[in-house]
């Protein structure tokens, strides 16, 4: 597997039991998942009653076959440690994390300063967005649920950075797609005979325009094209922005 099928395994396994909660008992999977694995962490055998947030996520560790890369405990402060024996604690609250990083949560954050609390609760990050994260959790108000959050947001402890990596037996595959490739990262200046150059969400239209690049600047090529009524169209990064531009004004650098 490529190392982000393995970040996505445990996420998904969570995914699986959204809805599940502690009020109607639904969430009894999750524990009994954690009390089957043995040797127990520290002998502890979690009950119903409990709350079961770091135990969510070792269960989904244990169900995506990754315990080595991802601790097993149900309290979130031996978590962390478990994470900082591994060398794998990011500590940095700012820090932009990826897809199945463990985030953690201090609720008494005074929102001055690096927080060095204990931490109060956790969960897996299910997407990321620019500076939005979406967490999925166990025990959100009881609740396996969805939390957004931003990048430093006040209450994040750090986070826990499993090795995925390490446990990836495949290069990430080439995108499948109609489009013919050209050299990725190949930069291209913008010469039209007016001032600007539509750069646009897809090739060969007129509408869906994402902005105008003045002429002179420099884009960098994805390495995509694709042909359109005999035109070339590639597409670029301009500015932050991807789109696609008329590859008879873009003059290769």
């Amino acid at each position: 597997m490529t190392e982000n099928e393995l970040r996505l395994k445990p996420v998904n396994v969570v995914k699986g039991w959204i809805g599940l909660n502690r009020a109607d008992r639904s969430h009894k999977v999750i524990i009994d998942t954690y009390n089957s694995f043995k040797p127990l962490p520290r002998g502890y055998k979690v009950s119903y009653t409990d709350n079961y947030c770091a135990t969510t996520i070792s269960a989904a560790a244990i169900k995506a076959g990754l315990t080595d890369i991802i601790p097993r405990e149900c309290s979130c402060g031996k978590m962390v440690e478990m994470f900082k024996k591994m060398g794998r604690w990011k500590e940095n609250d700012a820090y932009v994390p990826k897809v199945g990083d463990v985030v953690f949560y201090d609720w008494d954050d005074s929102g001055k300063g690096d927080c060095t609390g204990w931490p109060d609760h956790i969960g897996y990050v299910a997407a990321v967005n620019g500076n939005k994260i979406t967490v999925i959790e166990g025990n959100k108000a009881g609740k396996v649920a969805y939390r957004t959050v931003t990048v430093n947001a006040r209450y994040i402890r750090g986070y826990g950075i499993p090795d995925y990596a390490s446990k990836a037996t495949v290069e990430k595959p080439a995108e499948s797609s109609s489009t013919s490739a050209t050299p990725a990262a190949t930069k291209y200046r913008v010469t039209t005979n007016g001032a600007r150059l539509a750069l646009r969400k897809a090739a060969c239209t007129t509408s869906d325009l994402i902005r105008y690049v003045p002429n002179g600047s420099v884009v960098v090529g994805t390495g995509k094209s694709q042909t359109v009524k005999t035109v070339k169209w590639l597409q670029v990064k301009a500015d932050g922005k991807t789109g696609w531009m008329h590859s008879g004004y873009l003059k290769k650098q």
